[in-house]
C-alpha cells in the first residue's frame, strides 16, 4: 500500500504564501482525515478557517471513535493546557479512545496528572535542567561536526536521513549510554510507532482491524514489544550499579513519592524516551531547513549575522510545530469559546494552529528569523506536562545551525518533500538537498 500522492512542494516564499492564501470553506475542514495532512499547506488552511469561523469546533470521527472538540486559538489552548483538573491527561493524550484496562497497561507519564506525574518526571528532570544541558556544549558540537562531516561532502543527499535524524539520535544514544551502532534501530522503532497511520512506516496501521491484536501496546504497534525487550536488557545490566545515564536513573532511583517504578512503568517510560528523544527535534530541524530553502533571504540574514540564531531557533520551533496536537478529556461540563463541552468529551489542543494565531503573532505566515516575543506553544503552554526535554531540543537545534550555516556556500532543494501521513506528528520523510560548501 503506497502513501497518498503528495502535492508538489512550494519552493519559494511567494508560492507558499499563494497556497496558504487559498480560502477553505468550513464544510471542507476535516481534521480527522489523515490524507489532508500529507498536503504541505492544507492543515494550515484548515486551522486558519477554524480560528476565524469556529475556534472551538466539533470534529466528527469514524467509529470506533466518537469525535472531539478542536481548540485552535492560542488563548484557548493555554486555558486547556493549564487546567489539568478540568482537562485531564489520564484518559490519554492522542485521539485513540481507550478503556480502563488499556489505560492500566499503557499509561506513561504523558497520561498521568498530579503527584505521581510530578514524581515520575523528577526521576530524570535534573538531567534535562539548565545546569546539565549548558555543560553539553562541547559534546554537542562534536556530535554535530561528526554528522556534518559525513553528510555535506556528498553534495546531494537527504537532509532528513543524513542530518536531522542522525544528530538527535546520536545525542539520545549518549544519554541512554547505548552504542551508536544501535542508532538506526532506535530511529526505525520511533518511525514505526509514531508513524502508525502511515503505510510507509507502520507494521500495522492504526485504523486496521489487525491493530486490535496490539490494543494493549503503545501506539498499537508491535514495535513496542521490541523496544520493551531492548530496554529491559539495559535495565538488567544496570540495576544496582552506580551509572549516571538515564536508564540507570530509572532503575535505581526511587521517585520522590516513595513508590518505585514498576516493570510496566519502566517499559512505558523507556519507550517514551525513545520516541520523544528523536522525533520532535528531527522534524523541527527538517522543517527549519525547508523554511530556509523557501526563504533564502532569511538564510542570508543568518549567514550575515549569526547572533540571530538563538532567536531563529524559536521561530524554527513555531514554524515547524512538530507535534500537531495533544488531547485532553473534560472531567466536568464546562464552557469554552461559547461552546458547551460535556464531561468525557475529548478536547484537542491544536498547537500548530496556536502557533499561527494572528492575535499573538504579527504576520504569522511570515517566516522571520528575527521575530521577537515569540510566544509559541510548541512545547506546551504553562502546563505541568511542559516538554521535559525542551532545553535540550533548543540547544541541539541552535548548535546544529550554528555549525551548519557557515559551511554552506549554497543549498538548494533537489526534489519533492513528502510528509508523514499523520494528524499527530508533523513530520517530513525526506528532504533532498544539493549543497555547495563554503
Amino acid at each position: 500500500m503506497a502513501s497518498p500522492a503528495v502535492p508538489a512542494t512550494p519552493t519559494t516564499s511567494a508560492e507558499l504564501r499563494a497556497r496558504l492564501a487559498e480560502p477553505l470553506p468550513l464544510d471542507e475542514v476535516d481534521l480527522a482525515d489523515l490524507d489532508n495532512f500529507t498536503d504541505p499547506t492544507k492543515p494550515w488552511r484548515m486551522f486558519h478557517t477554524l480560528r476565524h469561523e469556529d475556534p472551538v469546533h466539533w470534529q466528527p470521527e469514524e467509529a470506533p471513535n466518537s469525535g472531539f472538540w478542536a481548540i485552535t486559538r492560542h488563548a484557548d489552548i493555554a486555558t486547556v493546557d493549564r487546567d489539568p483538573e478540568t482537562f485531564t491527561s489520564t484518559r490519554f493524550v492522542n485521539l485513540e479512545e481507550v478503556d480502563d484496562d488499556q489505560i492500566k497497561k499503557r499509561a506513561s507519564i504523558l497520561e498521568m496528572d498530579g503527584v505521581r506525574h510530578r514524581a515520575l518526571r523528577s526521576v530524570i528532570q535534573r538531567q534535562f535542567g539548565a545546569n546539565v544541558i549548558n555543560g553539553y556544549g562541547d559534546f554537542l558540537r562534536g556530535l554535530t561536526a561528526q554528522t556534518l562531516d559525513a553528510a555535506l561532502p556528498k553534495g546531494t543527499f537527504d537532509f532528513v536521513n543524513e542530518v536531522s535524524a542522525d544528530f538527535p539520535i546520536n545525542v539520545l544514544a549518549r544519554l541512554l549510554d547505548v552504542p551508536p551502532e544501535d542508532n538506526q534501530q532506535l530511529i526505525d522503532w520511533g518511525n514505526r510507532m509514531v508513524g502508525n497511520t502511515d503505510p510507509d512506516y507502520a507494521d500495522v496501521l492504526l485504523e486496521s482491524e489487525e491493530s486490535e491484536k496490539y490494543r494493549d501496546l503503545p501506539f498499537r504497534s508491535p514495535a513496542a514489544l521490541e523496544v520493551f525487550e531492548y530496554g529491559r536488557e539495559l535495565a538488567r545490566q544496570r540495576r544496582g550499579k552506580d551509572g549516571t545515564d538515564i536508564v540507570s536513573r530509572l532503575v535505581n532511583d526511587t521517585p520522590r513519592d516513595g513508590v518505585p517504578l514498576s516493570a510496566q512503568d519502566f517499559d512505558n517510560y523507556f519507550l517514551l524516551l525513545v520516541v520523544a528523544g528523536n522525533e520532535t527535534t528531527r522534524h523541527t530541524m527538517s522543517h527549519a531547513m525547508l523554511a530556509l530553502l523557501q526563504h533564502p533571504e532569511q538564510l542570508a540574514r543568518l549567514k550575515d549575522d549569526p547572533s540571530l540564531i538563538p532567536s531563529a531557533v524559536e521561530e524554527f520551533l513555531r514554524w515547524a510545530s512538530p507535534v500537531y496536537h495533544f488531547r485532553r478529556t473534560a472531567t466536568r461540563d464546562v464552557e469554552l469559546g461559547g461552546k458547551r463541552i460535556k464531561e468525557g468529551d475529548k478536547v484537542v489542543m491544536w498547537f500548530a494552529s496556536g502557533n499561527r494565531d494572528e492575535e499573538v503573532f504579527g504576520n504569522p505566515y511570515d517566516f522571520d528569523v528575527a521575530r521577537t516575543n515569540n510566544d509559541h506553544v510548541t512545547f506546551g503552554k504553562g502546563s505541568p506536562h511542559l516538554c521535559l526535554g525542551n532545553l535540550l531540543a533548543r540547544t541541539e537545534i541552535r548548535i546544529m545551525f550554528e555549525e551548519l550555516i557557515p559551511r554552506l556556500a549554497d543549498i538548494k532543494l533537489a526534489g519533492d518533500v513528502p510528509r508523514v501521513r499523520s494528524n499527530f506528528v508533523n513530520g517530513i520523510k525526506h528532504l533532498p538537498v544539493e549543497v555547495t560548501l563554503a
